[in-house]
């Protein structure tokens, strides 16, 4: 064999490597969840996954299942696959950033459509999700991004984004049937106001996709700062002896970022414990470091460590431990 005969045969061999590699890229995308802004919920041993559907944002939210956070299936809601479907509950467009959660015996949905916040309920994590009265709750703004907390003394909280001046943090005490917030208790929380929190230095600054943890006398409000699509999308917290604040941001923030992971923009999650008692976040990247979308699904393990000097916990994420949950 001559020396050109040789180079077409290695050339050969490298074109079906690339496509291969190619192939293998591509398949693994495949089985990646696109749901952006995740939230994931236990019941009786299984995990639920829910959030936005990237690229149809507008019928309502999908839910995928699954025994061990690794392996999941579906969509697997009541109504051909969605958990909520547009038509059973508030909301004709922008269904975004749903949170589940178990009170009073009934499954209840927390979610964004219309740019306004809703609450269904069900009898299953499946769905449906439901509104006898289809309406959101009543609010002079626009507003997104809802998390109910439920404290021990069985008071329930609303934590959400309010659009006014920038995307800010804002948190109420909501009445006992989850129908409306007391307005009275309303109060700020944060607005992105560090460097980290606007690396753009835009008008708008970005705040939201608030989460709340509680560690002994302490509450941790979790939240993601910058536009989605800015690759600087990152999650930082704060410290509160009250849920109502005053908050107190940390000097580690962020605590995931790019440069963490190694991917752009990964953000705007929620906490699970898994049924070993350990700690995850959910949340979600860009879909590669040169496409902001479909955003992906993604987990890492979270935890506590002590501050010798000030003897508070800190919050921390195991960035060995990402990775893309698949079906």
């Amino acid at each position: 064999m001559n020396l050109l005969e040789n180079l077409k045969c290695l050339c050969f061999f490298i074109l079906i490597f690339v496509g291969q590699n190619g192939l293998a890229q591509e398949q693994a995308a495949e089985k990646s969840i696109h749901l952006a802004d995740p939230t994931i919920f236990f019941h009786e041993g299984i995990y639920y996954l829910y959030g936005t559907v990237e690229g149809n944002a507008n019928q309502g939210f999908l839910v995928y299942s699954s025994p061990d956070l690794k392996e999941w299936e579906g969509p697997i809601g009541a109504n051909q696959g969605f958990a909520l479907r547009k038509g059973e509950a508030f909301g004709d467009k922008g269904f975004w950033a749903p949170q589940v959660f178990y009170h009073q015996d009934k499954f209840y949905m927390a979610y964004t459509a219309n740019e306004n916040i809703a609450i269904a309920e069900s009898d299953s994590p499946l769905g449906p999700f439901t509104q006898s009265i289809k309406k959101p709750l009543e609010a002079p703004v626009k507003q997104i991004d809802p998390f109910v907390f439920i404290d021990e003394d069985g008071k329930t909280y609303l934590y959400h984004v309010r659009l006014a001046e920038g995307n800010r943090l804002f948190v109420a005490e909501m009445a006992e049937d989850l129908s409306a917030i007391r307005p009275e208790t309303l109060k700020e929380c944060i607005n992105a106001a560090d460097p980290w929190e606007n690396t753009q230095e835009v008008p708008w600054p970005v705040a939201e996709g608030p989460s709340i943890l509680k560690k002994d006398s302490l509450y941790y409000l979790v939240y993601s700062a910058n536009d989605f699509r800015n690759p600087d999308y990152a999650v930082g917290y704060a410290i509160s002896s009250h849920p109502m604040g005053p908050w107190k941001k940390q000097d580690s923030n962020p605590i995931l970022g790019r440069t963490d992971i190694g991917i752009n923009g990964p953000g705007h999650g929620d906490f699970i414990s898994d049924k070993q008692g350990g700690l995850h976040y959910v949340f979600h990247t860009h879909y590669s470091n040169s496409e902001v979308a479909p955003r992906k699904t993604a987990i890492v393990k979270a935890g506590f460590s002590e501050d010798t000097d000030t003897g508070e916990h800190k919050l921390v994420m195991d960035m060995g431990s990402f990775y893309y949950p698949e079906i």
